[in-house]
C-alpha cells in the first residue's frame, strides 16, 4: 500500500510538470526540418491546370542560325541599253552606257563613241553637253530638212562640229534616241544632229558649262533636248542679247587640240 502511494504521487508530480511547462508561452520552441538528399522537389502547380509546353532549344537555335546565313535581296539590276535606232554605220542606243566612256579630250578630232547629255541654266533653261558637260550648239544657217551643215572653213575653225567616226556608237541621255542622227559635211567628215539639226562646239567654251556662244550674231544658240534654240542670254549676264554682228576672230579658235 505504501508503494503504491509512491507511484501515485510520481505520477502525478510529473502531470504537474508537464502542465506547467504547456502553460509557459516564453519558453522558444525549436522546429528542425531535414529534407533527405534525394527527395524530389515539388512541382509548383499551374493555376490553370494546363501543363506549359516543353521549349525545343535546338530548333529555336537551328532557325536563328538559318536566318543568320540568308543573303540580302540583291539590287535589281539596270537594264543594259538597247540600240533604238541604226543609221547605216551609227548605233543609237536607248540611253547611257553602262560602262565608263572617257570623253576625248579634243573638240576637233572626233570619236567612235558620243556621249550626249543635258544640263540646266537658271537663264536659258535645259541644253545639250557631250559626255565632258561641254555645250553644244545649233546654227540657224543650217538647215535640219533636210539636214545640211553649212559651217565650213573659218567658220568650223570657232564652231568645231561634234564628229563622230565609223563604227559610231551614241549613247544619249535625257533625249530621245529617235531623233538623233549624222549628216554627212561638205568635207566627208559626220556630224551628229539633233533632230536634223548639226550641232557645234564653240572655241571659246573653256570649260564644262560655258555658253560663251550663246546668241552669237544671233544665230548661234545652245540646242535643247528637242533640236530647238535655247534662250538668249542677256547683257548683263554676258551675253549679246542675240544682237552680236561680229565675227569671231580667227585667233579664237586654237591650233592645236582641245582647249
Amino acid at each position: 500500500m505504501k508503494r503504491s502511494r509512491t507511484v501515485f504521487a510520481a505520477v502525478a508530480l510529473t502531470s504537474a510538470l508537464g502542465l506547467a511547462a504547456c502553460a509557459r508561452t516564453d519558453l522558444p520552441t525549436a522546429v528542425n526540418y531535414v529534407a533527405a538528399d534525394d527527395a524530389p522537389a515539388e512541382p509548383t502547380a499551374d493555376p490553370t491546370g494546363v501543363p506549359e509546353p516543353a521549349i525545343d532549344t535546338e530548333k529555336l537555335a537551328a532557325e536563328a542560325e538559318e536566318r543568320a546565313e540568308e543573303p540580302e535581296p540583291e539590287a535589281a539590276p539596270i537594264p543594259e541599253p538597247t540600240v533604238a535606232k541604226t543609221q547605216k554605220w551609227v548605233k543609237i542606243f536607248s540611253g547611257a552606257s553602262d560602262e565608263d566612256i572617257t570623253p576625248p579630250k579634243s573638240i576637233r578630232k572626233g570619236s567612235k563613241t558620243v556621249e550626249l547629255n543635258t544640263a540646266e541654266n537658271k537663264i536659258i533653261g535645259t541644253y545639250v553637253t557631250d559626255g565632258a558637260g561641254r555645250t553644244l550648239y545649233r546654227f540657224d544657217e543650217d538647215s535640219n530638212k533636210p539636214p545640211e551643215a553649212t559651217c565650213n572653213g573659218d567658220c568650223a575653225k570657232a564652231w568645231p562640229p561634234l564628229l563622230i567616226k565609223s563604227p559610231g556608237k551614241i549613247f544619249p541621255q535625257g533625249l530621245n534616241p529617235k531623233i538623233l542622227g549624222y549628216v554627212e559635211r561638205a568635207d566627208g567628215t559626220c556630224q551628229v544632229t539633233i533632230n536634223g539639226w548639226p550641232v557645234y562646239y564653240f572655241a571659246k567654251d573653256k570649260k564644262a558649262g560655258d555658253i560663251n556662244g550663246q546668241g552669237v550674231k544671233g544665230t548661234w544658240f545652245a540646242i535643247d533636248p528637242k533640236g530647238g534654240k535655247t534662250g538668249d542670254l542677256p547683257e548683263s549676264a554676258g551675253g549679246t542679247g542675240g544682237n552680236d554682228s561680229e565675227t569671231p576672230p580667227e585667233d579664237d579658235a586654237p591650233t592645236g587640240d582641245g582647249y
